[in-house]
Protein backbone atom coordinates (compact mmCIF):
# COMPACT_ATOMS: atom_id res chain seq x y z
CA UNK A 1 0.00 0.00 0.00
CA UNK A 2 2.79 3.29 0.83
CA UNK A 3 3.77 2.12 -2.94
CA UNK A 4 0.41 2.64 -3.93
CA UNK A 5 0.29 5.89 -1.83
CA UNK A 6 3.53 7.18 -3.25
CA UNK A 7 2.84 6.78 -6.73
CA UNK A 8 -0.14 9.23 -6.31
CA UNK A 9 1.55 11.37 -4.52
CA UNK A 10 4.60 11.94 -7.57
CA UNK A 11 1.36 12.18 -9.49
CA UNK A 12 -0.18 14.93 -7.75
CA UNK A 13 2.75 16.98 -6.39
CA UNK A 14 5.91 15.46 -8.54
CA UNK A 15 7.30 18.84 -9.27
CA UNK A 16 6.68 20.31 -5.97
CA UNK A 17 9.68 21.66 -3.87
CA UNK A 18 10.44 24.11 -0.41
CA UNK A 19 7.83 27.20 -0.31
CA UNK A 20 10.93 29.16 1.06
CA UNK A 21 12.88 31.53 -0.65
CA UNK A 22 16.37 31.28 -1.13
CA UNK A 23 19.79 31.73 -3.33
CA UNK A 24 22.26 29.91 -1.19
CA UNK A 25 22.54 26.95 1.13
CA UNK A 26 23.66 29.30 3.82
CA UNK A 27 20.24 31.44 3.34
CA UNK A 28 17.99 28.10 3.52
CA UNK A 29 19.70 27.21 6.52
CA UNK A 30 18.61 30.85 8.34
CA UNK A 31 15.13 30.73 6.53
CA UNK A 32 14.70 26.80 7.84
CA UNK A 33 15.48 28.13 11.11
CA UNK A 34 13.13 30.73 11.41
CA UNK A 35 10.58 28.66 9.72
CA UNK A 36 9.92 26.39 13.53
CA UNK A 37 5.85 27.29 14.66
CA UNK A 38 6.04 29.49 11.28
CA UNK A 39 4.62 29.36 8.25
CA UNK A 40 6.71 29.95 5.21
CA UNK A 41 4.68 32.75 3.95
CA UNK A 42 5.44 34.67 6.71
CA UNK A 43 9.15 33.75 7.14
CA UNK A 44 9.46 34.69 3.22
CA UNK A 45 8.13 37.76 3.45
CA UNK A 46 11.04 38.57 6.26
CA UNK A 47 13.97 36.78 4.69
CA UNK A 48 12.91 38.67 1.23
CA UNK A 49 14.03 42.09 3.53
CA UNK A 50 16.48 40.33 5.36
CA UNK A 51 18.51 39.17 3.06
CA UNK A 52 18.92 41.77 0.26
CA UNK A 53 21.16 43.17 3.19
CA UNK A 54 22.72 40.58 5.02
CA UNK A 55 23.31 37.05 3.34
CA UNK A 56 26.53 35.84 4.26
CA UNK A 57 27.85 34.42 7.72
CA UNK A 58 29.93 36.50 7.90
CA UNK A 59 26.67 39.50 8.15
CA UNK A 60 24.93 37.46 10.77
CA UNK A 61 28.00 36.62 13.02
CA UNK A 62 29.07 40.14 13.51
CA UNK A 63 24.91 41.48 14.08
CA UNK A 64 24.06 42.69 17.14
CA UNK A 65 21.20 40.45 18.41
CA UNK A 66 18.58 43.29 18.65
CA UNK A 67 19.13 44.55 15.19
CA UNK A 68 17.97 41.00 13.75
CA UNK A 69 15.06 40.61 16.04
CA UNK A 70 13.71 43.77 14.30
CA UNK A 71 14.05 42.17 10.98
CA UNK A 72 12.30 38.80 12.64
CA UNK A 73 10.10 39.73 15.24
CA UNK A 74 6.60 39.02 13.08
CA UNK A 75 8.39 35.29 13.58
CA UNK A 76 7.23 33.07 16.30
CA UNK A 77 9.70 32.69 18.75
CA UNK A 78 11.95 35.25 17.58
CA UNK A 79 13.98 36.67 20.33
CA UNK A 80 15.35 33.37 20.73
CA UNK A 81 15.29 32.55 17.23
CA UNK A 82 17.71 35.64 16.64
CA UNK A 83 19.98 34.54 19.11
CA UNK A 84 20.24 30.79 17.86
CA UNK A 85 20.99 32.47 13.86
CA UNK A 86 23.93 34.84 15.29
CA UNK A 87 25.52 31.86 17.25
CA UNK A 88 24.83 29.75 14.25
CA UNK A 89 26.78 32.20 11.90
CA UNK A 90 29.46 32.68 14.88
CA UNK A 91 29.98 29.30 14.69
CA UNK A 92 30.34 28.70 11.04
CA UNK A 93 32.90 31.34 10.80
CA UNK A 94 35.10 30.11 13.18
CA UNK A 95 34.98 25.98 12.57
CA UNK A 96 33.69 25.31 9.25
CA UNK A 97 35.36 28.64 7.02
CA UNK A 98 32.29 29.93 6.54
CA UNK A 99 30.47 27.15 4.82
CA UNK A 100 27.57 25.00 5.83
CA UNK A 101 28.45 21.05 6.85
CA UNK A 102 27.45 18.91 4.79
CA UNK A 103 26.87 16.25 7.66
CA UNK A 104 24.37 15.76 9.71
CA UNK A 105 26.67 15.30 12.52
CA UNK A 106 28.34 18.46 12.14
CA UNK A 107 24.68 20.72 11.20
CA UNK A 108 23.88 19.44 15.24
CA UNK A 109 26.65 21.39 15.94
CA UNK A 110 25.21 24.50 15.36
CA UNK A 111 22.88 26.69 17.58
CA UNK A 112 19.02 26.55 16.85
CA UNK A 113 19.45 23.72 14.42
CA UNK A 114 17.61 20.28 15.35
CA UNK A 115 16.76 17.28 13.49
CA UNK A 116 14.07 18.58 11.03
CA UNK A 117 16.09 21.00 10.37
CA UNK A 118 19.64 19.29 9.41
CA UNK A 119 17.26 17.02 7.33
CA UNK A 120 15.91 19.75 5.13
CA UNK A 121 19.23 21.71 4.85
CA UNK A 122 20.80 18.05 3.69
CA UNK A 123 17.82 17.43 1.41
CA UNK A 124 17.27 20.52 -0.26
CA UNK A 125 20.27 21.98 0.10
CA UNK A 126 22.92 19.41 -0.57
CA UNK A 127 20.75 16.42 -1.98
CA UNK A 128 21.68 13.91 0.39
CA UNK A 129 18.58 11.80 1.28
CA UNK A 130 16.67 12.28 4.54
CA UNK A 131 12.81 12.53 5.31
CA UNK A 132 12.18 15.95 7.74
CA UNK A 133 9.30 15.41 9.95
CA UNK A 134 7.59 18.79 10.03
CA UNK A 135 3.71 19.42 11.43
CA UNK A 136 2.45 18.44 7.86
CA UNK A 137 4.33 15.20 7.26
CA UNK A 138 3.36 14.21 11.06
CA UNK A 139 -0.27 14.58 10.33
CA UNK A 140 -0.55 13.33 7.15
CA UNK A 141 1.39 10.25 7.43
CA UNK A 142 -0.79 9.68 10.19
CA UNK A 143 -3.92 10.15 8.88
CA UNK A 144 -2.89 7.94 6.05
CA UNK A 145 -1.76 5.20 8.37
CA UNK A 146 1.82 5.45 7.52
CA UNK A 147 2.98 5.99 11.21
CA UNK A 148 1.76 5.76 14.36
CA UNK A 149 4.72 7.29 16.54
CA UNK A 150 4.43 10.22 18.92
CA UNK A 151 7.49 12.27 18.06
CA UNK A 152 8.43 13.62 15.03
CA UNK A 153 11.78 11.34 15.08
CA UNK A 154 9.97 7.90 15.71
CA UNK A 155 7.69 8.64 12.32
CA UNK A 156 11.01 9.67 10.52
CA UNK A 157 12.18 6.47 11.76
CA UNK A 158 8.77 4.53 10.92
CA UNK A 159 8.26 6.46 7.25
CA UNK A 160 12.43 5.69 6.26
CA UNK A 161 11.51 2.36 6.71
CA UNK A 162 8.64 1.67 4.29
CA UNK A 163 9.50 4.30 1.89
CA UNK A 164 12.74 3.67 -0.50
CA UNK A 165 15.97 5.92 0.45
CA UNK A 166 15.86 7.44 -3.40
CA UNK A 167 12.23 8.95 -2.68
CA UNK A 168 12.60 10.30 0.78
CA UNK A 169 13.97 13.73 -0.18
CA UNK A 170 10.97 13.88 -2.71
CA UNK A 171 8.37 12.08 -0.50
CA UNK A 172 8.79 14.70 2.29
CA UNK A 173 8.21 18.05 -0.20
CA UNK A 174 4.52 15.36 -1.34
CA UNK A 175 3.61 14.62 2.14
CA UNK A 176 3.60 18.59 3.09
CA UNK A 177 2.17 19.97 -0.86
CA UNK A 178 -1.01 17.17 0.37
CA UNK A 179 -1.49 18.26 3.50
CA UNK A 180 -1.35 22.20 2.60
CA UNK A 181 -3.48 21.72 0.21
CA UNK A 182 -5.95 18.77 0.86
CA UNK A 183 -5.01 17.41 4.44
CA UNK A 184 -5.16 20.68 6.23
CA UNK A 185 -5.38 19.97 9.90
CA UNK A 186 -8.53 21.43 10.22
CA UNK A 187 -11.63 20.49 7.52
CA UNK A 188 -9.32 18.17 5.21
CA UNK A 189 -11.07 17.84 1.79
CA UNK A 190 -11.71 14.14 2.14
CA UNK A 191 -14.34 13.99 -0.64
CA UNK A 192 -11.90 14.95 -3.27
CA UNK A 193 -8.63 13.30 -1.97
CA UNK A 194 -6.97 11.24 -4.11
CA UNK A 195 -6.06 9.12 -1.26
CA UNK A 196 -9.49 8.67 0.01
CA UNK A 197 -9.07 5.30 -0.51
CA UNK A 198 -6.32 4.54 0.89
CA UNK A 199 -7.16 6.82 4.05
CA UNK A 200 -8.15 4.55 7.29
CA UNK A 201 -8.84 7.86 9.01
CA UNK A 202 -11.20 9.54 6.24
CA UNK A 203 -14.58 8.32 7.95
CA UNK A 204 -13.78 10.14 11.38
CA UNK A 205 -13.22 13.49 8.64
CA UNK A 206 -15.73 13.53 6.83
Amino acid sequence: MPADILKILEEEYGNTKSALHYSSVFELLIAVILSAQTNDNQVNKITDVLFQKYNQPEDFAKMPIAELEQYIKTCGLYKNKAKNIVAAAQKLVQDYHSQVPNTKEELLTLPGVGNKTANVVLSVGFGVPALAVDTHVFRVSHRLGLASGNTPDKVEEELCAIIPQEKWSDAHHWLIWHGRRVCAARNPKCITCKLRDFCPGREDME
